[in-house]
């Protein structure tokens, strides 16, 4: 046979399907011909795109500008024969790609203990045999016989079914499961509309069916979402790319002034040789050589405490995304959802009758008028609830503490609403022993069962409203006398509960004679008593409306995108509160193809809710919001999902629910598949932005301030008042023992009611660069002029340099209490809520006594011991810095709370501001 990738598969008959794929309904394939087929068309089996090797991954740790200026510098010591120099730059690199390292390997490890393997075997029919295969060696042409539990191995035709049921969920986000038949379909049909056809990857939760295969491997629908996943661009993140930026500027900066110094140097008559060393003394004394553990550092830091709120980070770089996070684009099913069909109305005896709890757990009441209904009292309710239980095939059980189905979760969600009203299925089933039954068959949309009671037999009937209703002559009343049936009010009940986004099934019965033994189609047909309705649909997480709240408080838009129809889409967004005077509700996969560019832009812009969704939109979805400016988030725990989830800025897969393609796609996995989770992780990324902008606020200054210094003497042609060896004590003492304590900062009070960043806004807005610009002239003014009073008042140039050491190592200490909060007073954020920062206070203090006094320490770092008096300047000037920048803060508070005023009493200039932001 030849390979066809032109025909519709859906749109034909099984006859020309047969025909196409030269196969044999009866006896399907013989080994030869399917020996054959395997050489030409390759095991059925998808390409993997293996994980990046742990040696690559090692290495892409160095890959960053900063790093690669100090890889330069390092390198230009070590020519210099400044080995002590190169050496502490280069173990500085060395460790920071370690713990980048090790960090991303035990979150790979914590993903990799998440998932499961899955090996399936089939059952196919060849040389007119049944037998047992790996669905590896299926090949096109092959007829596999699948039955209830069995996964989908390719992509196949249908060619008979009975009672077919298949969960898509993994790739179309249809939240229930899909009744299949045989019948050719419209050639436009949808990918979730497609009924004949059953899809690799997919879980049969019901009956029976046949089928051929069309499609294996690479070539199957899953197959086709694995190459979109491939093709899909993965973003550097926010972070990355300011830090990019940040060191770039740096680079060329940094080189400017150390020729600037060198052509100073030469004007004033220096040798080349010392300038040229005065030169890379400067260029590492601006160098924030601990910025690159930092980063890592409270990455790390924000690795943990998201999973401690379930929340593993695959890719570290993540937990920084998370805070910049503008739009969240959130599976319905199972995130938003509970995933648990729950019956959340009932109709019967003309009453309505509510039903409290949700998902399978049987806790809960039915209740009429906010009262509750005693199943004593409604005769009607009770044999309705009975019908439910007793045309059902599924089981609800009970394992480790949690309620789960065996079988279909809509027959579950029945259950579970009888045993809400006080009965047991058990007892129920006891009382009324099946004999017979007509299982669900998609083309006559209904389910029978005939069961023994006492003194005759019952039949009992569910399917779908509108066909059963018809077929209705009485109902019962509430009292449970049968009257005629007025179908008009049953109609009405219908709709109210499908304006509601539920799932309605209609409930019958027909006694017959106590000598029926069998049952067929023409019992069911006519003359039923009307029993009642049950609408059921997938509750919103009380936690995921709570989450979406504050996601919106934060500026935070939140689109919800479902393989489900409108209609429910709709219902499940206004029960989470999706609404905004800014969106349209919803939209549909269909219309969603006909915008392309800006229109489409436009579209996404303005719509919170995409239903009927398939693979290539969610991708085309993310990338029309990125085109915007927006950093995008995009959860998901099917195959669907995977390529979204790549493209997007940060990939959100379910850890419980999600396919391994999903997670092995994503950035981030839930442990517990729950969109609060999300909220919680976004409010962890914002805290971890916040620390890493206190930490660059607090290294910036003391660097600038170190080169201006070294500065400041080359244009004077003064002595050096530092050496390279004693700034790099400075930068790597500081940042591991002071700056790293940054990380440890707790959260600040009301990030979750902060606008996103900006993600054009540089790391530093303006009155922070203005902060930064204004301590480091405080470092110059303190380092430069106690050099000057030591040296004039004839200090030798070892005690005089190491007062520059130490007034530079307690301005940081100092300037550290005012970095802990970049708004807010130490005194409001708690004096003791980072116990790390004292310890590490604690901890510079006894290393700089060390370097002072310390023989051994004089003889490497050049150091001399210092009296009283030069300890009374250095502190002076350390605490003179704090209290500037403190009334500095304070100064910049008291006008943003005038600021927030001014707009508050001008309504309309509050609106602009905020649609600004």
């Amino acid at each position: 046979m030849k390979a066809n990738d032109s025909v519709r598969w859906h749109g034909i008959e099984t006859a020309e399907a047969l025909q196409l794929l030269e196969s044999d309904l009866e006896r399907g394939l013989s080994e030869a011909e399917a020996e054959a087929r395997l050489a030409k068309f390759g095991p059925n089996e998808i390409t993997r795109h293996g994980r990046t090797p742990e040696w690559k991954r090692f290495l892409l740790q160095f890959h960053q500008p900063l790093v690669y200026i100090l890889v330069i510098a390092s390198a230009i010591a070590a020519g210099l024969g400044e080995w002590v120099d190169s050496t502490v730059i280069f173990v500085v690199v060395l460790i920071n790609a370690i713990i980048g390292w090790l960090q991303e390997s035990k979150a790979e490890k914590a993903l990799t203990a998440l998932s499961r393997m899955v090996v399936t075997e089939v059952t196919v029919r060849r040389d007119g045999r049944r037998g047992r295969i790996p669905s590896r060696e299926l090949v096109p042409g092959d007829i596999v016989l699948l039955q209830s539990g069995d996964r989908v191995p390719a992509d196949l035709r249908l060619t008979s079914v009975r009672g077919f049921q298949v969960d898509e969920s993994a790739l179309t986000g249809e939240s229930v499961p899909v009744h299949k038949h045989s019948d050719p379909l419209a050639l436009d049909a949808i990918l979730a509309d497609r009924r004949n056809l059953a899809f690799a990857a997919t879980l049969v939760t019901a009956g029976r069916g046949e089928g051929v295969v069309w499609a294996t491997g690479d070539k199957t629908e899953a197959g086709r979402i694995a190459w979109l996943i491939s093709e899909a661009a993965d973003p550097p993140t926010p972070l990355m790319r300011k830090i990019a930026e940040f060191s770039r500027l740096m680079l060329w900066l940094i080189l400017a002034l150390a020729v600037v110094a060198f052509a100073v140097g030469l004007w004033h008559g220096e040798k080349p040789v010392t300038m040229y060393l005065a030169a890379v003394a400067l260029a590492v004394g601006a160098i924030p050589e601990g910025l690159p553990a930092a980063v890592t550092i409270v990455l790390a830091i924000g690795v943990s405490r998201m999973a401690a709120r379930r929340a593993i980070i695959r890719n570290l770089p993540a937990v920084e995304t998370l805070g910049s996070t503008t739009v969240v684009c959130s599976d319905k099913t199972g995130t938003l959802t509970e995933n648990e069909m729950t019956v959340q109305e009932i109709f019967a005896g003309g009453l309505f009758f509510d039903v409290t709890g949700s998902g399978y757990e049987p806790r809960g009441e039915l209740q009429i008028d906010g009262h509750i209904a005693r199943i004593a009292e409604h005769n009607a309710l009770a044999e309705c609830l009975k019908a439910g239980v007793l045309c059902n095939d599924s089981w609800l059980v009970e394992k480790e503490s949690r309620w789960i189905v065996e079988g279909d979760p809509t027959e579950a969600a029945l259950i579970v609403a009888a045993r809400k009203a006080g009965l047991a299925e058990a007892d129920i089933h006891i009382a009324h022993p099946r004999l017979d039954s007509i299982p669900f068959e998609s083309e006559h949309q209904f389910m029978a069962t005939l069961h023994h009671r006492v003194g005759g037999r019952m039949i009992y009937k569910k399917g779908a409203a509108e066909q059963l209703i018809e077929r209705c002559s009485n109902a019962l009343d509430s009292t449970g006398t049968a009257v005629p049936l007025d179908k008009g009010q049953a109609h009405e009940a219908v709709d109210r509960m499908a304006a509601r986004g539920m799932r309605v099934l209609a409930f019958a019965s027909r006694e017959v004679a106590l000598d029926h033994h069998r049952l067929e189609h023409g019992h069911v047909a006519t003359d039923l008593t009307f029993l009642g309705l049950q609408g059921m649909i997938d509750p919103p997480r009380p936690e995921a409306i709570r989450a979406v709240a504050r996601c919106r408080s934060a500026g935070i838009r939140v689109k919800m995108i479902t393989g489900d129809h409108l209609i429910t889409a709709r219902a499940i967004a206004r029960q989470i509160g999706l609404e905004d005077e800014r969106e349209s509700l919803a939209v549909s996969g269909r219309e969603f193809e006909r915008h392309e560019g800006e229109a489409l832009a436009d579209l996404v812009e303005g719509t919170a809710v995409f239903a009927r969704f398939a693979p290539e939109q969610k991708l085309r979805l993310v990338q029309a919001l990125q085109s915007r400016g927006h950093i995008v988030a995009m959860t998901g725990d099917g195959v669907n999902d995977a390529p979204a989830l790549k493209q997007a800025d940060i990939g959100v897969a379910m850890g419980r629910g999600g396919t391994d393609v999903a997670k092995n796609a994503a950035d981030m996995v839930l442990t517990d598949d729950n969109f609060a989770t999300i909220e919680a992780a976004v409010e962890e990324g914002r805290g971890v932005f916040d620390n890493l902008t206190k930490f660059i606020v607090w290294t910036l200054p003391t660097n600038g301030g170190e080169a201006l210094t070294l500065l400041a003497a080359i244009f004077l042609g003064t002595t050096l008042p530092i050496l390279p060896v004693q700034l790099l004590w400075i930068n790597m003492g500081a940042a591991a023992l002071l700056g790293t304590t940054l990380a440890f900062e707790p959260k600040e009070q009301g990030l979750m009611h902060r606008p996103p960043r900006d993600p054009g806004q540089p790391l530093l807005d303006f009155p922070l660069f203005m902060r930064t610009g204004l301590v480091t002239f405080l470092v110059l003014a303190g380092a430069y002029g106690l050099f000057s009073w030591e040296i004039e008042r004839g200090a030798p140039i070892d005690e005089a340099r190491t007062v520059v050491v130490n007034v530079i190592v307690f301005v940081e200490i100092f300037y550290l209490l005012n970095c802990r909060s970049l708004i807010h007073s130490i005194r409001s954020i708690g004096l003791f809520s980072n116990r790390w920062l004292w310890a590490g206070i604690a901890a510079m203090g006894a290393a700089q006594l060390g370097f002072t006094y310390l023989p051994f320490m004089n003889a490497a770092f050049h150091s001399a011991p210092l009296d009283a008096d030069a300890w009374v300047r250095i502190l002076t000037v350390a605490v003179a810095v704090w209290l500037i920048v403190g009334i500095e803060k304070w100064i910049r508070a008291r006008s943003d709370v005038e600021r927030s005023a001014e707009l508050a009493s001008h309504p309309e200039t509050m609106a602009t501001s905020h649609r600004s932001q």
